[in-house]
């Protein structure tokens, strides 16, 4: 088979490879509509049967308790509407919160260590928010039989102070909030936000002094819409949906068009849910041990998509109590704590089938760079390691060329012997191969042997957020967006030439005017590509010129002092 050829289809097919990750996107995501958090009064006065819950609650069956449960009041604070609208500020090292009264739920997040824009950096990056477009709240809430009455995501409470926020010598913080009825039924939800930590323990206590058992179950759960983000480019698709993990099931993504085809009704132990886009996540984990069922929904006003988890049912004798806990994680997909917090929650970070290849790669990245101190020194650094890994392969890619180089001549005279003989033509370019003793497979094996690593180093650069905004020097002050001048991608194109000159010329015109084409197309994808993947494919480039021009000069000059000889 043509070397030439192979190489031939093996750009195409990076070419195809750009295409499908531009048009997976959501091309051309339309900005959702307003969502917001419901107001207590669509609430006020309901029972607690499977019919009044709120649209968004679970479709959990109810909690029965093994006694005739009693009748509930009417869920009640004694708040003022204008307090219950009035959100708790919760203010650590690492992030603000807003948490509403109306459900304990966190309707806001933003991250302190990270910019919502590299060109502003006195804006903080807000993962949560009650309104569109980017819509997304943490909720938790209790359910119970069809005649208790108890607090879901909906139900009004009562804050202890306002505002917390944590001191210096202070290394936890924790919020409380309350709820009772006039039977006798309290619920404290408690949230535990930690110096340092994205961990936000939550729990909801059930105080029974209803004079009667009652039976509840915990459920927490992640509301959101479609991402929108207008500077998303076009080029460059990431996952934004729900997820959830299993000892059993694995990882598993669970689309929005997922969630709107079909409800996920799954018992998992150990596991967790979760929410996830670039860089990004907020998950729920429960404690270990105990059976939880996975679930979601899809509500229309948004629309907003639920992913969430709820209990099993827990019966609470009458002067009795019970503590559900959870825990939240929000905040950035940082790889070397996931792991720690719980199994499984390290593959948040997406690098798709090739993990196993990209999280070694990740891993001496971060090395190089807690040496360098710079993401795009520690960039290049990591593509000459590769490089000289690949070495042997890669010479012997380039032996392989330079001698196909070499029967460039013998290969046209062949073609202008044989014209529009093609059986011929090829017949008589085997023999000559083998009479030369090339392998016209010995060029394209070692690439495609590397072709595993460098898409893996792709989806390292693309998903890793401590890489997010990171400079590198001159012109490129953001590694994870496109070179704002174009000159690194042009310098890529530029060394794809030159690279091209230094293989063997396709003995085909046709072939050899779109193998040309090749380093334009490539430009132009890689104008819209994070600078960081254009370093990396140039540093790449450059390091293959220099090695295959050392490899054919040395090949050429063995010939030509054998040719002396002969003579």
């Amino acid at each position: 088979m043509d070397n030439v050829r192979l190489i031939l289809i093996l750009a195409l097919g990076a070419v195809l490879f750009l295409i499908y990750q531009a048009w997976v996107q959501d091309y051309g995501q339309q900005r959702p509509a307003p969502a917001s958090v419901a107001s207590p009064a669509t609430t006020e006065g309901t029972s607690r049967d499977t019919a009044a819950l709120p649209a968004d609650a679970p479709d959990a069956p109810p909690a029965t308790a093994p006694t005739e449960a009693m009748q509930a009041g009417a869920a009640t604070t004694g708040a003022d509407p204008a307090i219950a609208s009035t959100p708790i500020i919760v203010e650590t090292d690492l992030v603000r919160a807003e948490i509403s009264p109306i459900g304990g739920t966190i309707t806001s997040l933003w991250l302190k260590d990270y910019a919502q824009t590299a060109d502003d950096d006195s804006e903080r990056f807000r993962l949560l928010k009650p309104e569109a477009p980017n819509f997304f709240i943490a909720q938790s809430g209790l359910l119970g039989d069809a005649a208790t009455d108890l607090p879901t995501h909906n139900s009004v409470f009562a804050a202890t102070q306002p505002e917390y926020r944590l001191a210096q010598d202070q290394d936890v913080l924790n919020v409380e909030l309350r709820w009772a009825d006039d039977s006798g039924l309290q619920v404290v939800k408690r949230y535990r936000f930690e110096r340092g930590s994205y961990v936000i323990g939550a729990t909801q206590e059930i105080i029974n002094n209803s004079g009667a058992p009652v039976a509840a179950r915990n459920y927490d759960q992640l509301q959101r819409t479609e991402l929108y983000d207008p500077n998303q480019s076009s080029f460059i698709y990431t996952y934004t949906g729900g997820v959830y993990y299993g000892p059993e099931v694995k990882y598993k993504k669970e689309s929005f068009d997922d969630i709107r085809k079909r409800a996920l009704d799954l018992n998992i132990t150990d596991g967790w849910v979760a929410m996830i886009q670039h860089y990004f996540m907020a998950a729920w984990i429960p404690p270990a041990g105990v059976e939880h069922t996975f679930y979601t929904k899809v509500v229309e006003d948004g629309p907003r998509y639920i992913i969430g988890m709820y209990s099993p049912s827990v019966t609470i004798p009458a002067g009795g109590s019970h503590t559900f806990e959870t825990r939240l994680v929000a905040g950035p997909k940082l790889q070397d704590t996931l792991a720690d917090i719980a199994p499984g929650l390290e593959l948040t970070v997406d690098y798709g089938w090739l993990t196993i290849l990209s999280e070694p790669i990740f891993w001496l990245l971060s090395q190089i760079h807690s040496l360098v101190g710079n993401w795009g020194w520690a960039i290049i650094i990591l593509t000459i390691l590769i490089k000289l890994a690949f070495y042997k392969l890669s010479e012997t890619s380039y032996k392989s060329m330079a001698h196909m180089r070499k029967m460039a001549p013998r290969m046209q005279a062949l073609k202008d012997r044989y014209g529009d003989d093609k059986e011929r033509f090829n017949q008589a370019v085997m023999e000559m191969y083998k009479k030369e003793k090339i392998n016209p497979l010995g060029g394209c094996l070692p690439i495609l042997i590397q072709i595993p690593v460098f898409i893996a180093l792709y989806w390292v650069l693309l998903e890793s957020v401590e890489l997010r905004h990171a400079p590198f020097m001159l012109w490129l002050d953001n590694l994870t967006e496109p070179d704002p001048f174009y000159i690194l991608p042009l310098i890529m194109g530029v060394s794809m030439f030159v690279q091209q000159k230094l293989n063997p010329p396709p003995p085909d015109p046709m072939q050899a005017k779109i193998f040309m084409a090749l380093p334009f197309v490539f430009t132009v994808f890689f104008a819209f590509f994070p600078s960081g993947l254009v370093l990396y494919w140039t540093v790449n480039n450059l390091l293959s010129i220099a090695q295959q021009w050392y490899i054919t000069r040395k090949i050429e000059k063995a010939g030509h002092h054998g040719s002396k000889k002969a003579s």
